[in-house]
C-alpha cells in the first residue's frame, strides 16, 4: 500500500515541471490579454484579424484558404468569418482561378498592406518594451529552451 501511494504521488521534478507550466501559461495568457487590448484600442481590430492579416503579409500572392486555415491551426469556419469580415473592410480580397472555381485565394488590398504595416510597427515596439527588462543574452537562451519545449511538444503530437 505505501509504495503504491509513493507511486502515484508526483516527484519533486514533476512538481517543478508543472509550477514551470503554470508559469508559462499565466504568462502567455497575460501577454495574449494585453495583446487583444492594444489592437482593440488602438486600431479597433482583433487578434485574429491582425493574425491573418500577418499570414497573408509573409505570402504576397496570396493564400488558399485551405493554406491559411492550415498556417493559423483554425477551422476553415473561422478562417472565412475573419476573411469575410475584412473583406467587407476592403482589407482583403478573394480570387478564384478559372482552372478550379472551388478554391478561393485570399491576399491583402493595397489598402490592407499599409493598415497592416501600421499595425506591425506598433507591434514591434510594443513586443520591444514588454521584453526590454531581458538582458539580449537570456533571450537567445530563452528562445532557445522555448524552441525545444516546441520541438519536444510536436514530437510527442508525431508520436501518438
Amino acid at each position: 500500500m505505501a509504495l503504491a501511494r509513493a507511486l502515484d504521488r508526483p516527484d519533486r521534478d514533476t512538481k517543478r515541471r508543472l509550477r514551470l507550466w503554470l508559469r508559462l501559461y499565466a504568462a502567455t495568457s497575460q501577454i495574449e490579454r494585453e495583446m487583444r487590448r492594444f489592437l482593440r484600442t488602438r486600431f479597433a481590430t482583433t487578434l485574429p484579424r491582425f493574425d491573418l492579416m500577418a499570414a497573408l503579409e509573409r505570402a504576397p500572392e496570396g493564400l488558399s484558404m485551405g493554406d491559411l486555415s492550415h498556417r493559423l491551426m483554425v477551422t476553415g469556419g473561422n478562417v472565412t468569418a475573419v476573411v469575410d469580415s475584412l473583406e467587407r473592410d476592403g482589407l482583403v480580397a478573394r480570387r478564384s482561378p478559372a482552372s478550379d472555381r472551388r478554391t478561393s485565394y485570399v491576399a491583402l488590398t493595397s489598402r490592407g498592406r499599409a493598415a497592416f504595416a501600421a499595425m506591425a510597427r506598433e507591434h514591434e515596439q510594443w513586443i520591444d518594451r514588454l521584453l526590454a527588462k531581458i538582458p539580449d543574452d537570456e533571450i537567445d537562451r530563452l528562445a532557445g529552451l522555448l524552441a525545444d519545449l516546441k520541438h519536444g511538444a510536436e514530437a510527442e503530437e508525431r508520436a501518438r
